[in-house]
């Protein structure tokens, strides 16, 4: 069956892992999904997925870190759904896993501008947009490294503890012109990014989970969907954490 008209939603990094969790969840409550991610054939592939299940889709390449392709990905967004509602911003690495003094300049720079720059981007393309019709939801995704910092991961933890920071200023910025910016911390979900750590560094972070386990990109995506809706429309500028009790404020 197909979709109800709702709205629109962006969703960054949505190939695959958190990301498609998020968008299949948008997507079941109405939402037309843009998937944008710079795997250009994985993007197609979820996104046809989605289409064959009776949904809309559109699949979009994107280098969330790039000005110019961020902008383009929110133009063929309007272009295709002539509108956009929600915008969560997923796409993220985590990066080197590694004491300071072994992480570069370079480890530093691709950090900042995949995790933290990108969220500035994108926010700043769709928000015009959003403002004008005075309605939107941008969903930023943290980690609990932004709140409590991960030894070994300065450079990702930085730039989450920016994604929140960003969430919270933002929120505030544009209060009273009907968008709403709210973000999730989660803590280790098991995801195809884990392949980029070590299982050292795994075993540490699982091991501050009270639940002793690992989260499921769904229960990330459940969470992000109601911060996504009107469900929420009275709660902006907060970081919602998904770690099994990991946080402690």
């Amino acid at each position: 069956m197909a979709d109800q008209q709702k709205g629109a939603a962006i969703v960054t990094g949505a190939a695959r892992g958190i990301g498609r969790a998020i968008a299949e969840t948008l997507a079941a409550a109405g939402n037309a999904v843009v998937i944008a991610d710079r795997d250009a054939a994985a993007a197609e592939q979820t996104a046809a997925e989605l289409r064959e299940a009776g949904h809309r889709a559109l699949a979009v390449q994107v280098d969330v870190a790039d000005r110019a392709s961020v902008t383009a990905m929110v133009a063929a967004s309007i272009a295709e759904f002539g509108q956009v509602d929600v915008l969560v911003n997923n796409a993220g690495i985590a990066g080197k896993a590694a004491p300071i003094a072994e992480q570069s300049d370079e480890d530093w720079d691709l950090m900042m501008a995949v995790d933290l720059k990108s969220v500035y981007l994108c926010c700043q393309a769709v928000l015009p947009h959003m403002l004008e019709r005075k309605y939107g939801s941008i969903v930023n995704v943290a980690s609990i490294a932004g709140k409590e910092g991960n030894p070994n991961m300065v450079p990702y933890s930085a730039a989450k503890a920016g994604v929140i920071g960003l969430t919270k200023s933002l929120g505030k910025e544009v209060a009273q012109h009907g968008v709403r910016v709210n973000a999730v911390a989660p803590a280790v979900i098991g995801t195809e990014i884990l392949l980029q750590l070590t299982q050292q560094q795994i075993d540490y972070m699982t091991s501050k989970i009270p639940m002793a386990r690992l989260g499921k990109p769904e229960e990330v995506a459940q969470v992000v969907a109601f911060l996504a809706s009107d469900g929420s429309s009275f709660v902006t500028a907060q970081c919602y954490d998904v770690s099994g009790g990991r946080a402690t404020y």
